[in-house]
């Protein structure tokens, strides 16, 4: 059963038989799931203590990646501005013709390039872990993927993560990356922390002037600097406990992402920090129902609209922060694509017979 891909309704109408009372039994499994999903969260491993031990659960995971031969995957890297070659993974979406004729033929940028930033609050997290999703993405969306192996924390802390995901962005603006970019198609795209990043990327990139991305989606990012029993949003202390990322994880990963205390004050850290939101790329941000995060984006993504910064921001029912990597959501995941390509290329926008979305703001 998905996270949030089908909801109890859907999953009983597809389910049951005439007159059979199975609906009760599909409740009372979705509160043994969440059931479970507390149990977990109250009993996994701190943050500061057991982060190396999450890394090498993540590099055992990512060792199970599924072959697509639709995608071409490509290694290369970046000079950061102090010297080091920063990872990067490409997944170019191939348009093969089985003609004989005609042989195979492969378009390189299609609509567009997006710049992809992984999650795992700054200090977790990698880009093979995420590819499989940027497979998908990249065939969803008929984009190619640049996935940033950025330096993490605590060895390489603020602003150095975000310093690396600024050169890869400005490499391939400039077209050193892919000769045949163009600038105004590049997408800035990342969930979680890695949301953060794309968000820290667009506000340097329009406070430098050295290039201006167009287009930027978020999947829930962290945008503040508080998460503490005064944290300013309801979904903190309501979504702050049972569901694998907490408010105390949120507050430890900020410690090791920072290297200072004024750094929290920085909107490179904390974007929700900065009041003036204008001059942003057209942005979408799609929240999680059950993410201590989701009260933080949705009113950013309001205020980016008052500020005259075209925005969209939908939120994901039943969902939790992390949904991207979660197999049980893949349905979820299918669906926030979709809305990725109503937003960046004006698809239809449909919505199933048991709401998996509800529209915070509307595409813009």
């Amino acid at each position: 059963m998905s996270e949030a891909s089908l909801g109890k309704n859907q999953i009983c109408q597809k389910i049951r038989a005439p007159g059979a009372p199975l609906e009760k039994a599909v409740v009372m499994l979705e509160k043994a799931r969440l059931a479970a999903i507390k149990a977990y969260t109250r009993h996994k491993p701190d943050v500061v203590e057991g982060y190396e031990a999450i890394r090498a659960f993540e590099d055992a995971a990512s060792k199970v990646e599924a072959p697509n031969l639709r995608i071409r995957e490509d290694s290369l890297t970046v000079r950061a501005k102090d010297g080091y070659e920063i990872p990067c993974r490409t997944f170019t979406p191939l348009d093969i013709s089985l003609s004989l004729k005609e042989g195979a033929t492969v378009e390189e940028d299609w609509e567009g390039t997006v710049v992809f930033f992984h999650g795992g609050g700054w200090v977790t997290g990698q880009v093979d872990l995420y590819a499989d999703f940027c497979k998908d993405a990249a065939l969803a969306l008929k984009r190619r993927i640049v996935s940033v192996d950025y330096r993490l924390a605590p060895e390489s802390r603020f602003p150095v993560p975000a310093e690396d995901c600024y050169a890869v962005t400005k490499a391939v603006m400039e077209g050193q990356v892919f000769s045949d970019v163009v600038p105004d198609h590049v997408v800035l795209m990342g969930d979680s922390a890695g949301g953060n990043l794309a968000a820290a990327v667009a506000l340097m990139a329009r406070d430098r002037g050295e290039f201006s991305p167009k287009t930027a989606i978020f999947y829930y990012p962290v945008l503040n600097n508080d998460y503490g029993p005064s944290a300013p949003f309801a979904s903190v202390a309501e979504n702050g406990h049972d569901y694998i990322l907490t408010a105390e994880d949120l507050q430890e990963y900020l410690m090791l992402y920072s290297e200072h205390p004024d750094d929290l004050q920085c909107p490179y850290l904390a974007p929700w920090l900065e009041g003036d939101l204008t001059g942003l790329p057209r942005t979408l941000i799609l929240s999680a129902e059950l993410c201590p995060l989701r009260d933080e984006d949705e009113a950013f993504a309001k205020r980016l609209s008052d500020a005259g910064t075209p925005a969209a921001c939908y939120r994901m029912r039943d969902a939790m922060h992390g949904y991207l990597l979660y197999p049980t959501s893949a349905e979820t995941t299918k669906i926030s694509l979709g809305i990725c390509r109503s937003f960046l290329d004006g698809e239809a926008l449909t919505q199933g017979t048991d709401s998996t979305w509800l529209e915070i703001l509307g595409i813009a």
